[in-house]
């Protein structure tokens, strides 16, 4: 076994080998970032339409129920108010899978530079956001929690009178 620092024919494999190695587990930690978003889309859209389907359940049958409407009104707030928390969570979520996946794109890009030579994969630049789906989940998240309470406040609430 070669020690630490060695640059003997043997040191170099070993350490190409462990370069090697690295570089796998950061392409699959790269996979699993990429099928995270998809699992908290899905875990958002799950619980958000629950949420919001009971907010219109009490909404529909809250006379029928002999619910006072200040605490229907009450209930649609705070299942819209989840929704929220909700959305904030999943959206969080997504951010920092971002920021991880920004990290080992350029830890790989470290090692092909290192192992291959310097240029063979471009860094990954935050500028082009608009090109990630990452983006477009935040933005269905963002738009259907605005559109939620839009939707209560300007039809849901007024008419629970």
């Amino acid at each position: 076994m070669t020690a630490t620092g060695e640059t003997g024919p043997e040191g170099a494999s070993v350490r190409r080998e462990f370069a090697l190695e690295r570089y796998r587990y950061i392409l699959q930690q790269i996979n699993a970032v990429n099928e995270n978003a998809h699992r908290f889309l899905a875990l958002y859209q799950t619980l958000a339409t629950a949420l919001a389907s009971g907010a219109v359940a009490l909404f529909v049958g809250y006379r029928r129920w002999d619910i006072p409407a200040s605490t229907a009104r009450g209930g649609v707030i705070g299942l819209l108010t989840l929704t929220t928390v909700v959305a904030a969570f999943t959206c969080t979520l997504i951010l920092v899978g971002v920021l991880s996946w920004l990290d080992y794109r350029n830890e790989e890009c470290d090692i092909t530079d290192e192992l291959i030579g310097p240029g063979f994969r471009e860094r990954p630049r935050p500028g082009n956001f608009v090109r990630w789906y990452e983006t477009y989940v935040l933005l269905f998240i963002l738009v259907s929690v605005i559109a939620m309470w839009l939707l209560a406040g300007l039809l849901l609430l007024p008419s629970m009178r």
